[in-house]
This record gives C-alpha cells, sequence and structure tokens, in this order.
C-alpha cells in the first residue's frame, strides 16, 4: 500500500485510463449534497481526487451521510467517537458504509471495493456509488435527503397498473397492428410454386 512504486508499462496505461474517467464537476456536486446532507461539521476536501480521497478514506464522512438517510433511531453504521487511525479499522469503516448502502438499494454494481477508495486505485467508482446512492435518496422522496433534488436523477419507478376481467377480455378479441391486417383476407387463387409432380 505504501510501500507501492510507480507503476510502468501496461498498468499505467490502465490506471491512467482509470483516472481519466474521474470527473472534477461531479466531485464539486457530491461535495456539495454530503456537506448539505451531513451538516458543516463534515468539513470540506481539497480540490482535486487526491483531496476527495483523503477527505473520505477513514470511511467517516460516508459513514456519516449513510446514516443521515435514515430515521433517528434506525443508523445503520456505528460512528467511533475518534477518528480511527489504524488502516484495519478505517477499511472496516469504509466496509460498513459498502453494507449500508446495498440495504439501502444501491445495486451491487455500482458499489466500489474498499480498495478503490483507501489505495485511490478507482475514484471513479467511489463517485458512481455516491451517485446511486443520491439518486435512491431523491426517488424515495422520504423526507431525509437534504440538499437540491436536481443535482441527482430519479430512478425509474414501477407503475403497476390494474386491468379488470371485462378489460382482459376485451383486449383478447383485438388483432394487433404488428399481426397485420385482418381485412379482406383470403387465400383465394393463392398458389405456392408448381404442384409436386409424381412420377411413376
Amino acid at each position: 500500500m505504501a510501500n507501492k512504486g510507480p507503476a510502468y508499462g501496461m498498468s499505467r496505461d490502465v490506471q491512467s485510463k482509470i483516472e481519466k474517467k474521474y470527473d472534477d464537476e461531479l466531485e464539486d456536486r457530491l461535495v456539495e449534497w454530503i456537506v448539505a446532507q451531513c451538516g458543516a461539521a463534515v468539513g470540506r476536501p481539497e480540490r482535486g481526487r487526491l483531496g476527495f480521497q483523503v477527505w473520505l478514506k477513514n470511511g467517516i464522512v460516508l459513514s456519516r451521510l449513510v446514516n443521515s438517510l435514515y430515521p433517528d433511531g434506525a443508523k445503520p453504521v456505528k460512528i467511533p467517537d475518534t477518528p480511527p487511525t489504524m488502516v484495519f479499522k478505517q477499511m472496516e469503516q469504509i466496509a460498513q458504509f459498502l453494507k449500508a448502502a446495498e440495504d439501502y438499494g444501491v445495486v451491487k454494481t455500482d458499489v466500489f471495493q474498499t480498495v478503490d477508495l483507501f489505495e485511490a486505485k478507482d475514484m471513479a467508482a467511489v463517485q458512481r456509488t455516491l451517485m446511486a446512492l443520491g439518486s435512491l435518496a431523491v426517488t424515495k422522496n422520504d423526507g431525509n435527503y437534504h440538499g437540491d433534488p436536481n443535482w441527482f436523477m430519479k430512478k425509474a419507478q414501477e407503475h403497476k397498473r390494474e386491468f379488470t376481467e371485462s378489460q382482459l377480455k376485451e383486449g383478447k378479441n383485438v388483432i394487433g397492428l404488428q399481426m397485420g391486417s385482418n381485412k379482406g383476407a383470403s387465400q383465394a387463387g393463392m398458389s405456392y410454386g408448381r404442384p409436386r409432380q409424381i412420377i411413376s
């Protein structure tokens, strides 16, 4: 982790492609949301990918964020009184956030790995997880979301329809347009190829 040297060749190319996916404008929006959601006590990071990573690295800000999306008394992540300084404790705190985010409804494919944040391997994945969490919070509209609702896109919601028995029976009598029309349908005068020749 700390003793990792510079990357060369293909691994450097891969890492630079991952780093290009990081969005500075999105970082600004996410910082604004986290501060609005958790309060000014969480502070603000230095601008840039590494500043954002250092701000979130110990897992405390993330834990406060996910806890703020729940009503009082139902906080899913336990936050220690003093921020953890030991590496495994910080990684454990991040892992608790990830589990709470999944429980909240973030899809597994949108959840980053602990090392993506802790070692700054893929900060774009961290942004993707926070975007998914924000979108879910806006969509749920349960009063626990703070901030501008236009910062995130609402997720598509199920719109279930109920039909009566008579409506369902009527639907069986309709021929869909993708089937073609049955007006004037007749096979009169139609022939396909020559008749089969039977030679004895």
